[in-house]
């Protein structure tokens, strides 16, 4: 899975930019600014990830299962989990 970061813990800010997000292209490590916050592609995560966050009491775990997105919020980040194309293929 690929993970996204946007640095901010305004929900309604972040739901405002979220479909711009996802459907921008970035490569990884890339950073650029989204209606004056933060975005950064910050790579590949394992599988496992998604499983030991989501036991945390602090994160927020969101689905979009129509796309297989998975949207993390912790602190003063959300994390969004997009299907790596490797996957999305198979």
């Amino acid at each position: 899975m690929k993970c996204i970061s946007v640095y901010t813990d305004n929900f309604e800010a972040f739901s405002d930019i979220f479909e711009q997000i996802v459907e921008q292209e970035m490569a990884e490590n890339e950073e650029k600014e989204v209606e004056g916050i933060t975005v950064s592609h910050s790579g590949d995560v394992p599988e496992h990830y998604l499983e030991r966050m989501s036991t945390k009491p602090e994160v927020v775990v969101m689905r979009d299962k129509g796309r297989d997105i998975t949207i993390l919020q912790h602190g003063q980040v959300f994390e969004i989990l997009l299907p790596s194309l490797e996957n999305a293929v198979s």
